[in-house]
């Protein structure tokens, strides 16, 4: 195989949903992908190989869309850019069963709502990500396209990250003093 897909993308913390649709239309922002409940559940060993390798298998439910994604180890400057494997699924118990078949069981959960933003026939994409830990917008694309929009959103690269939502959650909870489990609404 040649051609390896690849994403590089980042996060920007925004303190509320007002604040982030105003950022995102004064930069030319419109919505490309209404707003969406998305259920994730990451799989793994029962030894944790993919989370020791830096990698990650998930299977998601974005409204009506069923995908299961294969995220190998990130490299991690300013953005974090890392293979990423994805493939549409027609029955989310009949992928949950074959996962765990193969040796995969269920590790962690989170959700989140989606709704995903394009500047025109623009190269990246951004997405508004409302989770029970805050809210973020997420830049996808080249890293040319990510400072850019950052910069036309009035973010700067102190304000970059990187990290995923296990780890967001993790912090969250070190944070607040609470006992981690899954990152789903209450």
């Amino acid at each position: 195989m040649s051609h390896r897909p690849v994403e590089t993308e980042i996060k920007l913390a925004v303190p509320d949903l007002r604040t982030a649709r105003r950022l995102l239309r004064s930069a030319g922002f419109s919505v490309s992908r209404r707003r969406v409940f998305e259920n994730n559940v990451i799989f793994d060993t029962p030894s944790l190989t993919l989370r020791r390798a830096s990698t990650l298998l998930r299977l998601r439910q974005a409204g009506s869309l069923i995908s299961l994604t294969y995220k190998g180890h990130p490299t991690v400057s300013r953005h974090k850019t890392r293979e990423e494997l994805e493939l549409t699924v027609s029955d989310v118990a009949m992928m949950d069963a074959i996962l765990e078949r193969l040796g995969y069981c269920p590790v962690f959960r989170y959700e989140k709502y989606r709704t995903e933003y394009r500047q025109g026939r623009g190269a990246g994409m951004a997405t508004l990500d409302e989770t029970p830990v805050g809210l973020y917008l997420e830049l996808e694309g080249s890293p040319r396209w990510i400072d850019r929009t950052a910069r036309q959103l009035g973010f700067g690269e102190q304000d970059y990250i990187t990290s995923s939502y296990a780890r967001l959650y993790l912090d969250w909870c070190r944070k607040n003093r609470v006992k981690p489990s899954n990152m789903v609404f209450g």
